[in-house]
């Protein structure tokens, strides 16, 4: 064999784990072994979840009170939308005109503890951990892309689970918000976080491509000598050596995957579409995220903060904020990827969902700000089974409290798998083979279902 057709050990470990804290693709890639559960009927194939990150103002943007006092109703007015009687506000216009396709829930509300760590997992699934902050544990919970990824792993070979565009931190510097990862169905369901900047022009997952003189009869000839080190017990491989089996090998399939190489390739897409989506780190991720999902990856996640106070946790200048930044580019990506999945005629199966893990106070702080509201707020779903041009659930005059079918966080998950093919009750098993039920006290939302 030529010697350039020798692996070396950096070259193994670089095109062998791609994820955080060492997730390995190798590992990813043993979720395709997991056989899928006895699940009812679904409507959803694949979720995209945009998640806002610190918490947005449900009242300066779906649950909008142009009738209360100023220090409440703030400083935006509403707007129509697509659909008679329902108003949106005035700084969200193209989702006011995608209205017909989504349905807005006004009645969340959880009395978990309103620190941003606590809220987050609760909202991602369904469960209170008991405490004030913290970040991932192995104990956790597993996220919602970490079961749909055992359960249903992609027929393709691609990556089941996928977040972006950070980990994001409780606060900064702080550890990793919990609710993301694969937790105690252990770190094989945790998702591959893309932690770059999909509208860098220089954007390119490297992990998932095999170098430029690299062609695929010389990734078969590294194949073949993988096979062999795995097999030769006298060859002096070390011990990374030794523990590689055929998932290492399906790793490199991988490499070479048209599916894969396509989804991150976000540069082909027409110039006219990237701008639709809005040309800054969360519009392209959202953008990415259809991506991933059009070539067979099953949950896409967006987190939209790089820390919990960076982006939507705004405690001053909530108005300029929202206004200048927060709202547009929400705005456009969510519609341009609403109608994108639409006119690609996705959107049926796809469940898309833009949440936060609270709301924002009923009235306006003296730095022009809200602040932490977890005993109301609302969200959007759209797609896979879900209403279109529906509102459900209602808060009362100031915003403060659900004044009709209030609702959990545990009812929103358990409304998610029941669209994505997964009962609320089902039972599944920890690393350790021990039995747990996803969301136990949570209730699919059925109002909201087509």
């Amino acid at each position: 064999m030529h010697p350039s057709a020798h692996l070396s050990r950096r070259q193994l470990l670089h095109a062998g784990t791609i994820g955080y804290l060492g997730l390995s693709l190798p590992q990813l890639l043993r979720a395709e072994q997991i056989a899928p559960a006895d699940a009812k009927a679904k409507t959803a194939d694949a979720c995209i979840l945009v998640f806002l990150n610190g918490g947005p103002s449900h009242l300066d943007m779906w649950d909008m009170k142009p009738n209360a006092p100023a220090e409440v109703r703030g400083e935006f007015k509403p707007i129509a939308t697509s659909v008679p009687g329902i108003q949106l506000s005035e700084h969200l216009p193209r989702l006011a005109r995608s209205m017909h396709r989504a349905t807005i829930i006004r009645s969340a509300h959880h009395s978990v503890n309103n620190a941003h760590a606590a809220a987050v997992y609760a909202a991602l699934t369904g469960h209170d951990r008991g405490e004030a902050g913290g970040g991932t544990k192995p104990t956790d919970n597993p996220a919602i892309g970490s079961v749909i990824g055992k359960l249903y792993p992609p027929t393709k070979p691609v990556l089941p689970y996928v977040s972006m565009p950070f980990v994001t931190k409780e606060g900064a510097g702080g550890p990793p918000q919990p609710g993301f990862f694969g937790g105690f169905l252990g770190r094989t369901y945790d998702p591959l976080f893309m932690l770059r900047d999909p509208n860098a022009p220089s954007f390119r997952i490297s992990e998932l491509s095999p170098p430029s003189d690299l062609a695929n009869d010389r990734l078969a000839a590294r194949k073949g000598l993988l096979r062999g080190l795995s097999s030769d017990r006298s060859a002096g491989a070390d011990r990374l050596m030794r523990d590689m089996d055929a998932f290492q090998h399906k790793a490199f399939d991988m490499l070479t995957s048209t599916a894969t190489q396509q989804a991150f390739r976000i540069e082909q897409e027409p110039e006219k579409v990237r701008d639709s989506y809005g040309r800054n780190i969360y519009g392209q991720s959202v953008l990415l995220s259809r991506r991933l999902i059009e070539a067979g990856s099953r949950v896409a996640c967006v987190s939209w903060a790089p820390d919990a106070n960076a982006t939507w946790d705004t405690h001053g200048g909530n108005f300029a904020k929202l206004k200048s930044t927060l709202l547009p580019q929400l705005d456009s990506a969510v519609s341009a990827l609403i109608e994108d999945l639409h006119a690609r005629s996705m959107l049926e199966r796809t469940l898309v969902v833009v949440m936060g893990e609270f709301g924002r106070t009923p009235k306006v702080n003296a730095g022009a700000g809200r602040d932490h509201w977890n005993f109301c707020y609302g969200l959007m779903m759209a797609g896979g089974g879900i209403k279109g041009g529906h509102v459900f659930g209602a808060s009362d005059k100031i915003g403060s409290r659900p004044s009709s079918n209030p609702v959990t966080p545990a009812d929103i998950v358990a409304t998610i798998y029941h669209c994505l093919g997964v009962p609320k009750d089902l039972e599944l098993r920890d690393n350790l083979d021990r039995p747990f039920t996803l969301v136990p006290w949570g209730d699919v939302i059925g109002d909201v279902l087509r």
